[in-house]
């Protein structure tokens, strides 16, 4: 059973991890039914620390602290080429092989992997940082596109709000959906988001001279996206032979012209599911993607949700009923 939780901190670390931890388990909700847990701040050294926002935290305890914990959380760590303590990483491995689990939040990963806890296993950490986290450490697998991962005894989420949908999760592994379901209500969030981190990744075009035809070319079809747009077509505009253009275009962008066109048409539909009240019929017809079946597919494979869960999550919503009036 969940009940002793720590929270390690070090320069540097990611303030907003750190407040997402404390408030869903530093938190006492027991007047109001809920759990409540043992839950403590650590460092190597106890003492002043300053997080990456400069803000200073005064932690009364060191690491020895970890010996009784269920649960370390391993916060946002500030650089991937410096290697943490083998303190630290020592005090993550004794918690694991007795029984403890671990979650990382956000670039928290490195510093799991660092202890080598992350070897043969699957690990979510910010879409920024999955390349290089896969770099240093090719014996983890590492997924980018998912909010948070399961590796039991080994948790992990991507960056900044993603803490928290994992913090939920493994509430609901702990106390079931409803005690999952009021924690989030109190804190104003979802239980549970459709999706990955594909969602908040917003696609670019890489640049290309601006006066080649090329470039003219693409723009061009960026305001034909809903026309049945053909290589051979393009190639035509550009005053290429198809078999030119498509080599051309690899070299400019990293992808072919049909991925290309794929990807803005997707882009588009995202855009137009935020931006207006049309059937998702429409933003497939819109888009260039023909029907809501192929606008579905797509959305799955590139996005990671559908388009209905899409609106509902980035529909923009209007000031005085539920959008942001002031901090508190």
């Amino acid at each position: 059973m969940l009940k002793n939780v720590v929270a390690v901190v070090y320069d540097g670390v990611g303030s907003f991890g750190l407040g997402v931890v404390s408030e869903v388990f530093g938190y006492d909700r027991s007047a109001a039914g809920l759990p409540s847990y043992d839950f403590a701040v650590v460092a190597e050294q106890p003492g002043t620390v300053r997080t990456d926002t400069g803000l200073l935290v005064v932690v009364e305890h060191g690491l020895e602290r970890m010996a009784t914990a269920d649960l370390v959380c391993v916060l946002g760590w500030e650089r991937a080429d410096i290697r943490p303590s083998e303190a630290l990483l020592e005090a993550l491995r004794e918690t694991v092989a007795r029984g403890g689990r671990i979650m990382s939040h956000c670039s928290g990963a490195f510093v799991v992997a660092a202890a080598g806890l992350l070897d043969g296993r699957t690990v979510a950490t910010h879409w920024m940082h999955a390349a290089e986290l896969a770099r240093l450490y090719p014996a983890v697998t590492v997924d980018a596109d998912v909010l948070y991962v399961d590796d039991d005894p080994i948790f992990s989420s991507a960056g900044t709000a993603a803490g928290i949908d994992a913090c939920l999760y493994l509430l609901r592994l702990e106390h079931g959906a409803t005690v999952a379901n009021a924690v989030a209500r109190r804190m104003v969030v979802s239980p549970h988001r459709d999706g990955g981190q594909a969602q908040f990744i917003t696609a670019s075009v890489p640049e290309i001279d601006d006066r080649s035809l090329l470039r003219e070319t693409l723009t061009w079809a960026l305001g034909h996206l809903d026309t049945d747009l053909t290589v051979d077509e393009l190639a035509r505009r550009a005053l290429m032979s198809p078999r030119s253009f498509a080599r051309h275009f690899r070299t400019a962008t990293g992808s072919t012209p049909h991925a290309w066109l794929l990807a803005q048409r997707v882009t588009l539909a995202q855009q137009l599911l935020e931006g207006t009240d049309l059937a998702v019929d429409e933003v497939a017809r819109r888009s260039g993607l023909g029907a809501a079946t192929t606008l579905r597919h797509h959305f799955a494979l590139r996005v990671g949700t559908s388009p209905q869960a899409y609106r509902r999550t980035f529909r923009g919503r209007q000031p005085g009923v539920d959008g942001e009036l002031a901090t508190a």
